[in-house]
């Protein structure tokens, strides 16, 4: 097994999928059943971020993946997951770092504010919390979305980090 960063390619896809179940499953301990439950990407829209050149994983067979959009001038991390045989290794930092690094942008991103592994762990690494004024009109669209599906049951926040924050 290899843990090289690389772009997804098409046999990844279902492992993707296979990832984020596994990953959400740490929602249970701390009592959200439902974000624990949540379909994962269909390999139609990882298709779409693989071919856009915006999936990158970890591993052979893949152990995390990230997928990222363009949001307001900002590359805006959608999706970050880590299967627990891969857990506390640091690959989704070093994914984080790598997206930014490529893409030379800040990056964003929204996520559970009281969630340790979710807000307390992006400020750690070198994301912020912005206030309601810093939210761009795209960020505004996705966390209207997010709130639609019911994700505001728990708090959620948008976060940032600047182009000179790379770790």
């Amino acid at each position: 097994m290899s843990d090289a960063m690389r772009g997804a390619s098409v046999r990844d896809l279902e492992r993707l999928r296979e990832i984020e179940v596994a990953a959400g499953v740490r929602f249970l301990d701390v009592g959200m059943p439902e974000i624990a439950a949540d379909e994962p990407f269909s390999v139609e829209e990882l298709d779409a971020y693989r071919t856009g050149g915006r999936c990158l994983v970890v591993g052979e067979p893949a152990l995390a993946y990230v997928i990222w959009d363009l949001v307001d001038g900002a590359a805006h991390i959608e999706q970050v997951s880590v299967h627990p045989d891969g857990a506390r290794r640091g690959l989704g930092r070093a994914m984080i770092d790598r997206v930014q690094a490529d893409t030379g942008l800040a990056l964003t991103l929204t996520t559970f504010r009281d969630v340790a592994w979710n807000a307390p762990y992006y400020a750690r690494i070198g994301f912020r919390t912005l206030e309601p004024a810093e939210v761009t009109p795209g960020l505004a669209a996705i966390r209207a979305h997010e709130a639609a599906l019911g994700l505001d049951r728990w708090p959620r926040v948008c976060m940032r980090r600047p182009i000179s924050d790379q770790h």
